[in-house]
């Protein structure tokens, strides 16, 4: 082959790949949808009649840009749009056979929800819908182009929120609360893209109502506008709304047995099966509402950062019990150590040995404690204080065990008057039963261990026995003030720790009230 030819013959070659090249390419590249077509044969509207797709893409992304400050997931959002070409996807999929205005409708019954309809920009949205099909609103392409651009942004914005707001709820409880310690599932990218995705809108809003039998039942309470007699028609609606909130949070329970102690209402049940087995009384921790003053205050900016629980109230968590001691030693905590021990053993010197308080320094027990200047300020730091088992040890007869972060736990009590009273916000922040033996078969059963549970716990010598469950059970501290009884009745109860204040208030400024 002589040099002409070898070089005609490559240069062949190499147009061939470019024009592989070029096809492949081409066939790559996705075809833009005809947002003019979609958008003019849907509102009749000339503004849309010559729209360019390329040129919406530029709009929509300076637009995206120039709002992000307004959008709930900024980074989600655009993300989405950058990998779809900047496509006006919701408008060209929902705004057809007035789908889009299905969507204003159900935000505009978020009230039966207890929430603003204007969290999710409805009157906005409405307005900005409306524009596309007076055939006078629009004047311009330009104008054409930016009205596109916000719709598809406001869509995508509030259809997210809506969405999250009937799956998780509005507020992440771990972000108002100090002392929520129970795992609370919250929306991800996942979950929050697939609104991209419906094809049929109204089935997936029906979707996402919450089903649970105690939501529907706050819901039509909060919808036919029911009045509690022991409260005003405004005070009710706020407990409807404030716990319709919490029964969107995803942490409840999903185990066939599990322990519930509701701190609002002082009472503890054993759920097996969704249905109560057991129930009984309980003493919890001290709050900070005690006078229950009007449940309508709001706090200052400072508190709505954190709230500011009294410090014996029992925390909410969720965690698993997974031993007993029968006849406790009661460690004494520091602060009870600070505020009552050491005031009670200078006020008395045999208060300690009354009492069975054993006290140690550095890990070694002290046998004369009456030398010891029990006024000093630092005596309960300096020293610690163990309770030892007997009639008068401060947790009874028997401990329920389970990890957390605030050291509390199930106990008996030798203080039974507590029972008696209606508001039992009594502890210092763990959780008194009334049938602690009750309790320890529920979770033993029937066989060896319980009966030695409870041979231990009638015993006149009694020593300090561990137990492990032979299964942990799953225990919950909530706080709900409104649920619906087995039989359907309402039941409300006070905000002893005032935690439906913080929530209520939370929600105002989310509605922008």
């Amino acid at each position: 082959m002589n040099k002409l030819n070898f070089k005609l013959h490559r240069m062949s070659a190499v147009c061939l790949v470019l024009l592989i090249a070029a096809i492949g390419f081409q066939s790559c590249k996705k075809t833009r949808s005809d947002i003019s077509k979609a958008l003019y044969g849907e509102t009749n509207n000339k503004a849309f009649k010559d729209l360019q797709s390329d040129t919406f893409a530029v709009v929509l992304k300076k637009r995206l840009e120039a709002k992000r400050s307004t959008l709930n997931n900024p980074k989600l959002i655009s993300a989405f749009y950058e990998q779809n070409e900047y496509e006006p996807v919701l408008v060209l999929k929902h705004l057809p056979e007035g789908k889009l205005k299905l969507l204003v409708d159900y935000f505009n019954n978020a009230p039966a929800h207890g929430l603003d309809p204007e969290m999710f920009k409805t009157s906005a949205l409405t307005t900005l819908i409306g524009k596309f099909y007076d055939k006078g609103a629009i004047k311009s392409k330009e104008e054409a182009y930016q009205s596109l651009a916000d719709l598809e942004i406001m869509a995508a914005n509030s259809l997210i929120n809506y969405s999250n707001a009937m799956q998780f709820g509005v507020i992440s409880p771990r972000k108002i609360y100090a002392r929520y310690y129970t795992e609370t599932k919250r929306p991800d990218s996942t979950s929050m893209q697939q609104v991209f995705m419906l094809t049929d809108l109204k089935t997936y809003l029906d979707s996402i109502q919450p089903k649970d039998p105690q939501y529907l039942a706050l819901q039509k309470a909060l919808s036919s506008g029911f009045k509690d007699p022991k409260m005003s028609a405004e005070e009710t609606q706020r407990v409807l709304t404030v716990n319709l909130e919490r029964l969107r949070w995803k942490n409840k329970p999903s185990e066939d047995k599990y322990v519930l102690v509701n701190i609002a209402d002082y009472r503890l049940d054993v759920i097996e099966n969704g249905k109560s087995v057991l129930d009984m009384k309980v003493v919890v921790g001290e709050g900070r509402n005690k006078t229950f003053t009007d449940n309508l205050a709001t706090y200052d900016e400072h508190d709505l950062k954190k709230d500011r629980p009294f410090s014996r109230e029992t925390p909410q968590l969720n965690s698993l019990i997974h031993s007993v001691q029968v006849n406790p030693v009661w460690n004494i905590p520091q602060s009870i150590a600070t505020n009552e021990i050491t005031k009670s053993a200078a006020a008395d010197p045999y208060y300690l040995s009354n009492n069975n308080i054993d006290v140690y320094k550095d890990g070694k027990i002290i046998e004369d404690t009456e030398t010891i200047d029990w006024s000093a300020p630092d005596a309960g730091k300096v020293y610690a204080f163990k309770q030892r088992p007997g009639l008068d040890n401060a947790l009874g007869k028997i401990k329920f065990l389970f990890k957390n972060q605030s050291s509390v736990y199930l106990h008996d009590t030798p203080a039974k008057a507590g029972f008696t009273r209606a508001e039992r916000a009594l502890s210092h922040g763990c959780v008194r039963v009334e049938k602690p033996l009750d309790l320890a078969h529920a979770l033993f059963g029937d066989g060896s261990k319980f009966d030695l549970i409870k041979k231990n716990m009638e015993s006149n010598n009694p020593e300090a026995t561990d137990l492990a469950l032979p299964k942990k059970v799953p225990v919950y501290l909530t706080y709900f003030t409104a649920w619906a009884d087995p039989s359907g009745a309402l039941q409300f109860r006070k905000d002893v720790y005032g935690l439906d204040i913080v929530l209520y208030t939370h929600l105002q400024r989310l509605s922008g009230k």
